[in-house]
């Protein structure tokens, strides 16, 4: 196995069990290792501190994995990660209310570039570092024998693919293709779910609690639902009683399969309102119409992929934030959200007060919002922690 040795001083992220080594915390490399090949990480006394995935492709040159010397990087030492990650979310499962959600939540689970979702019988699988790559045969292996489920799919299309030097990969790697449409339940609430064309790996499972949460705040309201994909947040305010909930997305796939799943759930077209369009026209639209409404949520995309990228996603999330505050009734709810990682919440806290400023509104903060179980935040790598949201009450 290949020796990484770091400068010296460069050991404390490791000692704390953070997971990342940045390319320039590394002082030699004693050999020639392959992208994803499991090295060994010293510290410049020579001391022994992880093994982990090497990759010169990457600005995070090793990917730690395992800080015991003694325990070997082998198809047993997977097996045991993938059970405990499994495990740990049975209960989210053991009703008949819910049967999707993450089950591998990658270096927050030990397993750094490995996501696997379940949606009712199949599995969604995102692969994101060569590491894993390298070992894709012995993970779907092992979920197969542990889970049996009807299908294994590949949806490693996301760019960070990229980073690592690996083409982007999407298709079938074991059992049954996944049909068209895949029905699963949340809370309760049945939903279509598209995995081969669907958004990251089919549907956004970490707004589970907050949907709910959000529901119990729009019993006889007007709602308005931004970004609103799959319909989450319009479903759960419909079975909660909501008056009418008007739903905006500017993809069309989004919105058709939206009314697959209003149908699929009883709910009457005379509640609902689809409309296709950008967000941010939208809201401008419905503000020249004098259009105001009760509860308002805002679950953008990722504005802020890096920190490189913090100004210019503020701004948006500002602008956002202030058209939002302005189609609210007095006293009116607003749920805000923001899943990039780059933004902690003290941050969002702030541009949702220069929101509120340039919308000449104050506002109240009534509950923060996070992230759910099965999205576990791994006390040593923070990153992970990546949504967050506010529930506001603008007067």
């Amino acid at each position: 196995m290949i020796d990484v040795i770091l400068k010296k001083g460069k050991e404390k992220a490791a000692l704390q069990r953070h997971p990342w080594i940045f390319s320039g915390a590394i002082d030699k490399v004693k050999g020639a290792p392959l992208n994803g090949e499991v090295v060994k990480v010293f510290a410049a006394d020579k001391s022994f501190l992880a093994y982990g995935y090497y990759n010169n492709e990457s600005r995070v040159a090793v990917r730690m994995l395992e800080w015991d010397e003694d325990k070997a990087i082998n198809k047993d030492w997977y097996h045991s990660k993938l059970v405990q990650s499994i495990a740990a979310r049975a209960h989210v499962l053991s009703n008949e209310d819910t049967d999707t959600c993450r089950l591998v939540f990658s270096e927050s689970d030990y397993l750094p570039g490995l996501i696997v979702d379940q949606y009712a019988s199949f599995l969604s699988l995102q692969i994101l570092s060569a590491g894993i790559e390298n070992v894709k045969a012995d993970i779907i292996d092992i979920l197969r024998t542990e889970l049996n489920p009807a299908g294994i799919f590949d949806k490693s299309d996301a760019t960070a693919r990229t980073h690592e030097n690996l083409e982007l990969s999407q298709g079938l790697l074991w059992g049954e293709m996944p049909p068209e449409f895949i029905e699963v339940k949340e809370n309760g609430i049945k939903y279509h779910i598209n995995i081969a064309d669907g958004q990251k790996s089919g549907f956004y499972c970490d707004q589970r609690d907050n949907r709910e949460i959000l529901a119990a705040y729009t019993k006889d309201k007007e709602v308005l639902d931004c970004f609103c994909y799959s319909g989450g947040f319009t479903l759960n305010s419909l079975k909660n009683g909501a008056k009418h909930v008007t739903s905006v997305d500017s993809s069309g796939l989004a919105i058709e399969t939206l009314k697959h799943n209003l149908g699929l759930n009883g709910f009457t077209e005379d509640r609902q309102t689809s409309i296709q369009s950008d967000v941010n026209k939208q809201l401008r639209a419905f503000k020249e119409e004098d259009k105001k409404f009760d509860v308002i949520v805002l679950d953008p995309p990722k504005y802020a992929p890096s920190r490189s990228a913090l100004d210019r996603a503020a701004r948006a999330y500002k602008d956002l934030n202030r058209l939002g505050m302005l189609l609210l009734k007095p006293g009116g709810i607003m749920a805000t959200y923001s899943c990039s990682g780059a933004v902690d919440l003290e941050t969002f806290k702030q541009i949702i007060a220069w929101a509120a400023l340039d919308a000449g509104k104050e506002v109240q903060i009534i509950k923060q919002f996070h992230q759910p179980e099965d999205h576990p935040v791994r006390i040593s790598f923070p990153e992970g922690e990546y949504l967050k949201g506010l529930l506001i009450r603008v007067l």
